[in-house]
């Protein structure tokens, strides 16, 4: 297997911030592990190395054996999840164990005769937002569904192109997640999430019935049998295809489709950025090009401002 370089460096080079008497046992493990995975990038490495060398320690504190295979497993990897990152805001969370799962696929266990590693490459082009019609007539699609397939359905715009939440998000609020405030507002007040979510006016009626009707169970999906299930909301979305002529719902695109809403409405980007668990507005430059110009009319009002 032959890294770049420059990633190959990385790798060797890696120290965290734990102390030496905590990282230098599992040190030469760690390191194994990320170049197994074979990381296309310096970028992906740094990340892969963070949250391996952060399992590793806390697999090491508990007294696990200093084998990778055992770090590995699904239900380690959920044990440290619950307790070595208890506190963290629900972003971290999730970014880490997404990012140790992928870990899991990607390394080859030669001794099990499994695949050879897959490359791992982070797409970070937005899916493209969905035209308003579209949009419009996805909605009214999901209207006709029968019974729990159109609460789903439901569920998913409300809370990706009403309140722009994440895949891995939207799954995991309740009904009880759901805050409505004396002006109408409705927040996603969730305890695992560290921002202000708010839903989008067109929203809110649906979002509160769905509220409603969930009580202490999950919005989408609450008949599942386990909280996190791998491509828990993109199978939804195969399973169910809109008739001819309309594209399929995604809830990439649907959350896309928010951002690319809220920016052509010249809401201040640093608190769109905010509002989507970003970490700066510098993110949303992938975003602006669906985003058209303002007018020479509408930017010389802007620039000009109210009159005092």
């Amino acid at each position: 297997m032959t890294l770049n370089p420059q990633v190959s460096a990385h790798i060797r080079d890696y120290r965290p911030r734990l102390p030496a008497a905590r990282w230098e046992p599992v040190a030469g493990q760690v390191r194994a592990v990320v170049t197994a995975v074979a990381p296309a990038t310096c970028d992906i490495a740094r990340r892969l190395l963070y949250v391996v060398s952060r399992l590793a320690v806390w697999a090491d504190s508990v007294g696990l054996p200093r084998d990778p295979a055992l770090w590995l497993r699904t239900e380690t990897i959920d044990r440290f999840v619950l307790s070595g990152l208890a506190g963290r805001p629900g972003g971290t969370v999730q970014s880490c164990r997404c990012w140790l799962r992928r870990t899991r696929e990607a390394v080859v266990w030669v001794q099990r005769g499994e695949a050879p590693p897959i490359r791992i490459k982070a797409d970070r082009s937005p899916r493209p937002p969905y035209e308003e019609h579209e949009l419009a007539a996805l909605r009214r699609w999901v209207e006709l569904l029968p019974g729990r397939a159109r609460l789903d359905g439901l569920a998913l715009m409300a809370l990706a192109a009403g309140c722009g939440l994440a895949p891995g998000e939207l799954r995991g609020v309740r009904g009880h997640d759901l805050r409505a405030m004396p002006q109408g507002v409705v927040l996603v007040d969730a305890p695992w999430l560290d921002r202000l979510v708010a839903c989008r006016a067109e929203w809110e009626e649906a979002v509160a019935e769905l509220g409603e009707l969930a009580g202490d169970a999950y919005l989408f999906r609450p008949g599942r049998k386990v909280e996190a299930a791998k491509n828990l909301v993109s199978s939804w979305s195969l399973r169910h295809r809109p008739h001819a002529g309309l594209p399929r719902l995604e809830a990439r695109r649907l959350r896309t489709t928010w951002i690319v809403g809220l920016l052509r409405q010249r809401i201040d980007p640093v608190l769109i950025a905010q509002a989507a668990g970003m970490r700066s507005a510098a993110a949303l430059g992938l975003y602006f090009h669906w985003v058209p110009p303002l007018s020479p009319e509408q930017a010389a009002a802007l620039l000009r401002g109210a009159r005092t």
